[in-house]
């Protein structure tokens, strides 16, 4: 049976410096959930851009096919006419050409659309957990059924516990469950989400993804995109495969999605040639004061060591100490007790030592790659690889070595010479962003490299040439990594030995498939918030 349609893309071509879409047609059905799939950089999330209003097509048309009320402008999705909820007026039918229309209508449309976007932490930083989401429902919902409703939103999300916690003391991913429970409290016509579990552990991932499953089936339109393509599986009504700005194929997921994922992957072969320790964490402890909950062990007693040549992940539920254990290890912070020891040449240097005979000697040989992207938004991609991090080397040279770096974590060498190198950040899609930041740690070739969820945002392709990138460099360059993630699947591709930490604890050290599979049956770990 076809569908009514709700949502009209016609024709739609977006062009940038090139053509990010390219006569782009589908329409989208009143409760349909489409899940778009697709490389890094193939134009999924400017479509949901435009969706919403950001940006004008270049050629084509979105329509929204909607009951408007002549009265207040107030619009909800074709079901029945129906009176106004607001004032009570009699509703009428209407199609709206978005880029066609006044301003009110283009408003009115764009308030009843929610968003869900990665990165994006739009939330009342000094109100509670509760009044945040208490704040969002309609302004005419009664006092008593925005409580109900809000402690039904905590519970399912699994946020109760935080009820009255201060916002800006939660961690990312609870931040994230908060936002999904602000927009969903906005009773949407449409829910737009781009990565929505990008900053959660698999745990409450699988919260979000109930909660969503359960909001489809009760009638919910959204469009949404996700990395992980059992998410798109669950969720999707319908997929839409895009393709270098090109819609490939559309269809239900048990057609597209194995079709898409269907990719030669590098077998991981055991590894066993580790040198000698490189970095030794000795009973390391950090603690924080919060006004709300007193003294918080972000890190309590925690001890292990990495070999030089391993890749050595760290896993658990966010906020038990990965992130805060990091930056320890790097010398950004200094442990309250205990010690954090890297290895330069024949001596161990101290990590919390100040001066060039402390963490000053060791600091070169160390590079991170944080959650947070840190790209020179003013430079081109070309001068952030190179004369941006100080890479000592004849300009002609650099650029050599900057484009097998790029080479090496995915990208075409159409791509690079055609377009990235004269790039600047803004240009990139956020998986292109990803790939370009573990290029900038690998150009300084440093002898132990941290990397703060490295496939946070990218699709199964693109994150299987950054394993394959990771595993050849520990080939080619004798690199030893530490890898921070809450992606099971990646940790289990590429790392060595992995920790399970909860409550700033480690409770389990092994091999990465033993270790995912006991993090993914425990149901007793809890995620913390954010001790800063």
């Amino acid at each position: 049976m076809t569908l009514e349609p709700f949502i009209i893309v016609d024709n739609v071509t977006k062009n940038f410096d090139d053509a990010v879409l390219k006569d782009i047609s589908t329409s989208i059905a009143k409760s349909e959930a489409v899940g778009l799939i697709g490389k890094s950089g193939a134009g999924k999330s400017i479509l949901i851009h435009m969706l919403r209003g950001k940006y004008k097509p270049d050629k084509g048309k979105i329509i929204y096919r909607v009951l408007v009320c002549p009265n207040c402008n107030w619009l909800e999705p074709i079901d029945k006419p129906h009176s106004c909820p607001k004032c009570k007026t009699p509703m009428i039918v209407k199609e709206i050409d978005f880029w066609k229309e006044k301003k009110e209508i283009q408003k009115a449309i764009v308030k009843r659309i929610s968003i869900l976007f990665q990165h994006s932490f739009a939330l009342y930083e000094d109100l509670t957990v509760t009044e945040n989401i208490m704040e969002a429902f309609p302004q005419e919902l009664g006092k008593s059924e925005k409580i109900d409703q809000t402690i039904e939103l905590l519970k399912k999300l699994h946020m109760t516990h935080r009820a009255t916690h201060i916002v800006r003391d939660l961690s990312g991913g609870e931040k994230q469950r908060v936002i999904l429970a602000r927009e969903l409290a906005k009773d949407p016509m449409i829910l737009l989400a781009d990565e929505p579990t990008s900053t959660l552990d698999p745990t409450h991932a699988r919260y979000v993804c109930e909660v969503l499953d359960e909001k489809i089936r009760n009638g919910l339109t959204m469009v949404f995109t996700s990395h992980e393509t059992n998410e798109i599986r669950q969720l999707s009504t319908r997929v839409i495969w895009l393709e270098n700005g090109r819609l490939i194929e559309q269809g239900i997921p048990e057609k597209i999605v194995p079709r898409f994922t269907q990719i030669y992957k590098t077998k991981k072969k055991r590894f066993t040639s580790f040198g000698k320790p490189l970095l030794k964490v000795n009973n390391v402890k950090k603690y924080f004061y919060s006004i709300n909950r007193g003294v918080v062990k972000a890190l309590d007693d925690v001890s292990f060591e990495a070999r030089e040549r391993e890749i050595f992940g760290i896993v658990g539920p966010s906020g038990v100490g990965k992130t805060t254990l990091s930056r320890l290890i790097t010398g950004i912070s200094s442990p309250k007790e205990g010690k954090v020891l890297v290895k330069i040449g024949d001596d161990w240097i101290d990590m919390s030592k100040e001066g060039p005979s402390g963490k000053g000697r060791a600091a070169p040989y160390i590079s991170i790659l944080h959650q947070e992207y840190s790209l020179y938004p003013f430079s081109t991609m070309l001068e952030n690889l190179t004369s941006c991090i100080g890479v000592k080397l004849p300009k002609e040279i650099a650029r050599i070595k900057a484009i097998e770096t790029l080479r090496g974590v995915g990208f075409s060498p159409k791509v690079i010479t055609n377009k990235l190198l004269n790039s600047f950040p803004n240009t990139l899609s956020e998986g292109e962003k990803q790939r370009a930041m573990i290029a900038k740690v690998l150009m300084k070739e440093p002898k132990l490299m941290v990397l703060d969820e490295p496939t946070g945002t990218l699709d199964p392709i693109s994150k299987q040439a950054i394993v394959d990138c990771i595993l050849r460099a520990r080939e080619n360059l004798d690199q030893t990594f530490i890898v921070i993630s809450h992606d099971l699947d990646f940790v289990i591709d590429t790392c060595d030995r992995v920790i399970l930490m909860n409550e700033g604890k480690i409770y389990l050290e092994g091999r990465p498939k033993s270790v995912a599979e006991a993090f993914e049956k425990n149901e007793t770990f809890r995620e913390r918030p954010n001790p800063c």
